[in-house]
């Protein structure tokens, strides 16, 4: 029963850790003004975020418990590698271009 709460506990980490990269995707490319920048900005500060959230939630609130996946470069490929990926691949190929959103007139 350990081990199904700790699989249910990792895929969701792995899932919440995803949201966080593609909504940090999105504030990078909302916010930055040149082209290669929030690029840059999405491949060294999030896989930062996400390696500090990694260890809390696996550190001290024990995300993952009685999981064993053989090797921490398994885990931090797993928990920050992935969402990573999976963050920014959503944003720029499903989410709409900010250039393409038409805001409403503010008078």
């Amino acid at each position: 029963m350990l081990a199904l709460f700790g699989f249910v506990s990792l895929v969701a980490l792995v899932a919440f850790h995803t949201l966080i990269a593609g909504v940090a995707t999105r504030f990078f490319r909302l916010r930055l003004n040149t082209s290669w920048g929030s690029v840059v900005y999405t491949l060294v500060l999030t896989p930062m975020l996400l390696l500090l959230s990694m260890l809390v939630f696996t550190g001290i609130l024990n995300v993952g418990i009685g999981i064993n996946l053989g090797s921490p470069t398994l885990v931090v490929g797993l928990l920050v590698g992935l969402p990573v990926v999976l963050g920014a691949a959503i944003d720029y190929l499903y989410v709409p271009s900010p250039d393409d959103v038409e805001l409403p007139d503010t008078n």
